[in-house]
């Protein structure tokens, strides 16, 4: 009996260690990247990316005379006219 009790004291005291060494190692593994730009100044100099943020949306049509607000993707003309295309590909003037 207390050779079966000593082997499963053995047995539990290896897993143990093993466990900890094991999650100690991935816990050493893992690296934090480094921050990026935040998504605001991202949006802000790529008129792609589609925004709920009126004010940059304004700002981005003054800058690069395109912007996408709320997924659909707004034009300047040259005569300053704000316009979007319609699915038949017609200028749409707000």
């Amino acid at each position: 009996m207390t050779n079966i009790l000593l082997i499963l004291f053995f047995v539990v005291l290896f897993l143990l260690v093993f466990y900890s060494k094991r999650n100690r190692g991935l816990a050493q593994k893992t690296t934090i990247s480094p921050t990026h730009l935040p998504f605001l100044k991202e949006q802000e100099f790529n008129p792609d990316i589609s925004t709920d943020n009126w004010d940059l949306h304004k700002l981005r049509l003054d800058k690069f005379k395109r912007s996408q607000y709320k997924g659909l993707t707004f034009f300047v003309s040259s005569e300053n006219k704000i316009y979007y295309l319609s699915e038949e590909g017609e200028k749409v003037y707000c």
